[in-house]
């Protein structure tokens, strides 16, 4: 494991992983697809729950507050910053329509503390988007290879099978999934490029290989039928603070 993976809040700033080249790269792909899954997701408060630098990735999302617990956002003046651990989140029961959950089981040593935590916090029919590095692809060979403390490679990658049967013992439904960067883990930015159409072709070639897994599951509460609001103003609502709603009937 990452020696620097488990360390306290507001002490992860040493890992620059995501500024490189590589890191660049990867993330440019997951915020396009991010971009057209995020806005089919409500609900009045939307959290990203990310280490390592990993960037904001909230912005497609429609909810009213977008909150960010990690450690190096350059989080917009409405956004909520919070600093704490991921196996133990401060907000109330019930209280986030939307959990972000970027790279994070992989680099932890209590990941299903992490989805419990995640299930308790998400409103009945809340969601949860997660992204993971696939250890079937080029991303996972490089990673058992490599060894050492060296981000990513030093992470534990979870088979998308493994991921879902976590969720499911959770009471999650399984929503979409989605693989992302067939492209090797080539360091070299002009190689990178020389293989950018595999990502035009990996899904009909070879599905399975991609670098990341993004599945959006669904938290199923028996009785709940859904109600889609109409968000007018956002960046409003604060975690534990959500104004109810009530349906009046006219007279």
């Amino acid at each position: 494991m990452c020696k620097n993976s488990f360390m306290k809040p507001g002490h992860e700033t040493t890992v620059q992983w995501y500024t490189t080249d590589l890191g660049r790269s990867l993330v440019g792909a997951e915020r396009e697809r991010l971009t057209r899954l995020l806005p089919d997701l409500y609900g009045p408060i939307a959290l990203q729950v990310s280490r390592h630098g990993y960037p904001r990735m909230l912005d497609a999302s429609e909810a009213v507050s977008h909150v960010y617990l990690g450690d190096q956002f350059e989080t917009e003046d409405e956004d909520v910053k919070v600093s704490a651990h991921a196996e133990q989140l401060p907000f109330d029961a019930k209280s986030i329509g939307i959990v972000l959950l970027p790279h994070v089981l992989e680099f932890s040593e209590h990941p299903h503390q992490i989805l419990r935590e995640i299930s308790r916090v998400l409103v009945p029919e809340g969601h949860l988007v997660l992204l993971g590095f696939n250890p079937m692809s080029l991303w996972g060979l490089r990673s058992l290879l490599a060894g050492g403390d060296e981000y990513p490679w030093c992470g534990r990658y979870y088979r998308l099978a493994r991921v879902k049967d976590w969720l499911q013992l959770l009471g999650f439904e399984m929503n979409v999934g989605a693989m992302v960067y067939y492209r090797p883990p080539a360091s070299s930015k002009k190689l990178n490029r020389r293989f950018m159409f595999l990502d035009q072709v990996g899904d009909r070639w070879w599905p399975l290989m991609a670098a990341v897994y993004i599945l959006v599951a669904r938290k199923r509460e028996i009785g709940v039928t859904p109600i889609k609001p109409s968000w007018k103003n956002k960046k409003q609502l604060r975690p534990g603070l959500a104004e109810p709603v009530t349906k009046q009937s006219e007279t």
